[in-house]
């Protein structure tokens, strides 16, 4: 389904749970966690701009505010006053700018393998250098691909399930990656330092964090869980993508918060 011309899916029944997904992936990265949990609630998986079935990043969406601020949209669509959101990755970046929009919406808030503060000025330097080349290109650099697919997953992670993203990276269109995918990007990487805004979120949360993320690691997540005041988890085994890696942990934890608080 299309809202706003993003791209959808709803599944379940019971209170709203809203997905957002990582920079790369789309919907079907919470395949395991929307089979778990529209057992108890109705789950709202859409596709970011440019991402799965989703068209390209609208002219004039500059920041993570944009981004809450379109899913807010969806959901105004879909009729669902309150909901919960779980974010992995750029999902729990613009997840924490739309739990702090919409205080008296949002009623839970899980941030996963994510960070709301201000990407590191070395890392910053080096995604900005490799998404300029891709968008120069119109193909990401085939070194850029192996790089980049590695830092989703842990060192562990099954050959095949690496492919598939790096077959994916490789299949973007020049389009598709000036239009959407290297803004985006720039969005991400480029973000501000909006840790503060943690403290003024007050609906029960829960930060997750893959043991072994490269990009986002433990530390972070101990931070934003910190400034929410709430649990910190450790995904064991599991890199960035930790609802791909371990999802039996993943679901039971999700389920056991979700349940309790809602």
């Amino acid at each position: 389904m299309h809202s706003n011309k993003l791209s959808y899916s709803v599944t379940g029944a019971g209170f709203p749970v809203l997905l957002g997904h990582s920079y790369f992936f789309d919907r079907t990265m919470w395949a395991p966690q929307v089979a778990a949990l529209s057992a108890h609630f109705t789950v709202v998986a859409p596709d970011l701009w440019g991402h799965g079935a989703s068209p390209a990043l609208p002219v004039g969406s500059m920041t993570l505010a944009d981004l809450a601020h379109d899913h807010l949209q969806l959901m105004n669509e879909l009729g669902y006053q309150e909901f919960a959101l779980v974010g992995l990755s750029v999902g729990g970046m613009w997840g924490a700018e739309l739990a702090s929009q919409a205080p008296d919406r949002v009623k839970a808030l899980v941030l996963m393998d994510t960070f709301t503060g201000a990407e590191p000025e070395a890392q910053k330097q080096q995604y900005f250098s490799m998404l300029d080349s891709a968008a120069q290109l119109g193909a990401i650099p085939a070194p850029v691909i192996d790089y980049a697919a590695a830092q989703f997953y842990s060192d562990e992670v099954d050959a095949a399930r690496l492919e598939e993203l790096k077959t994916q990276m490789r299949a973007l269109t020049a389009e598709r990656l000036r239009e959407s995918i290297v803004p985006l990007g720039k969005m991400i990487f480029g973000r501000s330092d909006r840790l503060a805004v943690l403290k003024d979120i007050r609906c029960p949360a829960l930060v997750i964090t893959g043991e072994n993320d490269k990009p986002r690691p433990v530390s972070e997540g101990k931070l934003m869980a910190d400034l929410l005041q709430c649990r910190h988890l450790t995904v064991p085994g599991a890199g960035h993508i930790s609802t791909l890696e371990n999802p039996d942990f993943v679901n039971r934890e999700l389920l056991a918060f979700l349940r309790g608080v809602l």
